[in-house]
């Protein structure tokens, strides 16, 4: 049994949703969760950056003894996770591989769409991993930066959202995909609003269940749970105050948590 807590982070709030899975799968597990808030998004900035960011965010991390660390952001899955996992000897995941991994399971006609921040679809990490699992798969990529902005300022089923995802998502229903990738873990908490716009013909695919699913297994088999009916501690660091995260803990995991502001650019 190991008691030490996961460590989450993100740009912002969109990890929540990969939070949500993973209390789900592993209510025993304590979480230690960091939004960079102050930072938000990640997606119009460099490799260089959103590596600079995510390492400041892994030390910080560790300064709470975490035993295992969930980039629970495509952008910096995508840009930074091989050279964390060079950096860092703690087991490290990101969101791409499980997101890949559901896409195959879903997907009939073969015909894939992926959305996520213009950092993620320039990385083409999703069209690389399906291509080598699959090369007869067509994979459609597009980005849609302002769906993270929007999900921060919390309009995430007002008239903006929906004219921004019509804008956004008809070019890939005119492609004739079966299943859509939410490659961006701000995505989730627009799913109504992304499905209303797609239609009931489209399957949304979020990585975050597959996350917590393969965080799961590889605790189980390196002995690394946390067993018995404990009441699991989450604690929650951000670094900038908004009252967009406290709503969005809301809605995403439906309990209110309290964040307390850290300094990152110290660590």
């Amino acid at each position: 049994m190991d008691k030490r807590p996961i460590g989450i982070f993100d740009s912002g709030v969109g990890g929540l949703t990969v939070v949500k899975q993973i209390i789900k799968a592993l209510p025993h597990e304590n979480i230690i969760y960091f939004g960079d808030t102050a930072r938000v998004p990640y997606g119009t900035k460099s490799k260089k950056t959103v590596t600079k960011f995510s390492k400041q965010i892994v030390r910080f991390l560790l300064t709470k003894n975490v035993k295992a660390v969930i980039i629970a952001c495509n952008t910096a899955s995508s840009n930074s996770l091989q050279e964390l996992r060079q950096t860092f000897d703690i087991p490290i995941f990101g969101v791409i591989v499980p997101g890949v991994e559901e896409a195959l399971r879903s997907t009939k006609n073969k015909k894939v769409g992926i959305i996520g921040t213009s950092s993620t679809i320039r990385s083409k990490a999703y069209e690389t991993l399906l291509a080598e699992a699959d090369s007869s798969i067509e994979v459609y990529a597009k980005p849609c930066p302002l769906f993270v902005s929007l999900v921060e300022e919390g309009w995430t089923e007002n008239i903006v959202a929906k004219l921004t995802a019509q804008n956004y998502l008809q070019e890939l229903v005119e492609k004739g995909i079966d299943s859509l990738v939410l490659g961006c873990t701000h995505y989730p908490l627009l799913k109504r609003c992304i499905g209303e716009t797609v239609g009931s013909s489209i399957k949304l695919v979020d990585p975050a269940k597959s996350t917590a699913t393969m965080v799961k297994s590889f605790l189980a088999e390196h002995k690394l749970l946390q067993q018995g009916e404990n009441i699991s501690e989450r604690y929650f660091y951000i670094s900038d105050d908004t009252d967009t995260f406290s709503n969005m803990c809301k809605k995403a995991l439906k309990k209110e948590y309290i964040p307390e502001v850290i300094d990152i650019e110290s660590y």
